[in-house]
């Protein structure tokens, strides 16, 4: 597993928490963080998903929801939710590519998710990625 992959998994578990524990403070994630992950670089990406992801939650909640055909925010798992939170904020806010953040959301869905939350996030994902510049 890479190391990337990883901090991907780490944030997931972060907003995960503060979804059930919204007293959760960004201090508090960060020391979790670091204490499952060495390196520096790591840490500050994994702990930068997590404020990015909450900072713009409304929005990509918003996104989210204009693509998920009769389903609620709410009545997502939890875990299904912040993998698509994650994954739909490196699609519209990074220069990830595409591919690349949806196979990392599919897999933390495979781990984290139910049997059909791969396909679920697959699914969502796939229609938010950002239209291709014309050649």
């Amino acid at each position: 597993m890479s190391s990337r992959t990883k901090a991907r998994q780490l944030a997931l578990q972060m907003l995960y928490q503060k979804d059930l524990n919204p007293d959760t403070t960004l201090t508090k994630m960060r020391e979790s963080i670091a204490e499952r992950i060495e390196s520096p670089e790591h840490i500050e990406f994994a702990y930068d998903l997590c404020v990015n992801v909450i900072e713009h939650r409304g929005q990509l909640d918003e996104k989210i929801m204009e693509v998920a055909e009769n389903w609620a925010l709410h009545r997502m798992a939890p875990t299904d939710r912040n993998a698509l939170r994650i994954g739909a904020y490196e699609l519209l806010f990074t220069d990830t590519p595409p591919r690349v953040v949806i196979d990392e959301a599919i897999e933390m869905a495979k781990l984290f998710g139910s049997k059909n939350s791969s396909q679920f996030v697959n699914g969502i994902l796939d229609r938010l990625i950002p239209d291709q510049p014309s050649a």
